[in-house]
């Protein structure tokens, strides 16, 4: 008897820490769960600290609202008046991201419904690695083919004498954009309960009534949230844009046109001025004016998503 009950002992000993571990284990996981998660929140609030630190001077100083953004003169470095106006930055980079939109929304939206509502086992699958694949591609591979392959084709097929305008940077930027759209043009269309198409076609309406009559409206927040990470994207990029543009100060009539982007301005500039000079602290400037407008599109897509799933 006495055994076994040494035995009982010692078993309930055992589990007894094995309870202990699995809490500490447990309490451990969540704590490195929760600094993973805070110190994203961290390194963003201290990039912006950080910018806003190095701009500051030029707002406070040389800074002028209507010159800065009304102006399309940008001549930092003018020995007899520097000037720091960036209307034509921000033309080039709405252009570019513009075309971009218009040519990634169709073939995203037409990739992500083909993908949830036609396609099947190896070809979903395929197709879907296919998307995540393109979005891996570091964008100055893009870039280098915007340069050395679309340069000469846009040149030849056109019959203009640069390669590198908006049209490049559009077909670039949009076949970029693109991925991230369809993976989450494509979330939002499974999202959809399925009763909702079986009612549809219940009722005697054909495939395509079901897509455009049932599924796309009760997925439209999540395909305008998927539609605004792809602005976001656009409007964040920098070495692919700096590489098919042409690089020109210039507020665009055509899709030929070379322009200038924001990023890009930074890109170029950025490693050539001295430190705490107007034309640095002017740089940042912009940055300031980027991380603002790309924060506000992510935001807004980040709450539509999420209404989106709410529902």
């Amino acid at each position: 008897m006495t055994t076994k009950r040494n035995a009982e002992s010692v078993a309930a000993a055992a589990d007894f820490d094995k309870l202990n571990r699995d809490w500490y284990i447990d309490k451990a996981v969540q704590v490195l769960v929760f600094l993973g998660g805070i110190s994203a929140i961290i390194f963003i609030i201290g990039i912006f600290v950080f910018i806003t630190k190095e701009g500051m001077g030029f707002i406070l100083g040389d800074f002028s609202f209507t010159e800065f953004f009304f102006s399309q003169n940008w001549r930092p470095t003018s020995e007899n008046k520097a000037t720091y106006g960036i209307l034509a930055l921000i033309a080039g980079t709405a252009s570019v991201t513009g075309l971009a939109m218009l040519i990634a929304i169709p073939f995203s939206l037409g990739t992500a419904i083909f993908i949830a509502e036609f396609a099947t086992g190896r070809t979903r699958e395929f197709l879907k690695i296919t998307v995540e694949l393109l979005a891996a591609i570091p964008s100055v591979v893009w870039g280098f083919i915007g340069l050395a392959l679309m340069n000469p084709l846009i040149i030849d097929i056109f019959d203009v004498p640069v390669g590198l305008n908006v049209l490049n940077a559009g077909i670039i930027l949009g076949l970029m954009a693109a991925p991230i759209m369809t993976s989450i043009a494509e979330d939002a269309l499974k999202a959809v309960p399925d009763r909702y198409r079986e009612a549809a076609e219940a009722m005697g309406a054909t495939r395509w009534q079901v897509i455009y009559k049932v599924v796309l409206p009760a997925a439209k927040n999540g395909l305008l949230g998927a539609v605004l990470l792809g602005v976001g994207r656009g409007f964040g990029e920098t070495m692919a844009v700096l590489m098919a543009t042409g690089h020109a100060i210039n507020i665009p009539g055509s899709v030929f046109d070379s322009v200038r982007a924001l990023t890009a301005t930074i890109a170029a500039e950025l490693g050539e001025t001295a430190v705490g000079s107007p034309h640095y602290q002017a740089l940042f400037t912009i940055g300031i004016s980027l991380f603002v407008i790309t924060f506000i599109i992510n935001l807004i897509a980040d709450l539509v998503i999420r209404d989106v799933r709410k529902g």
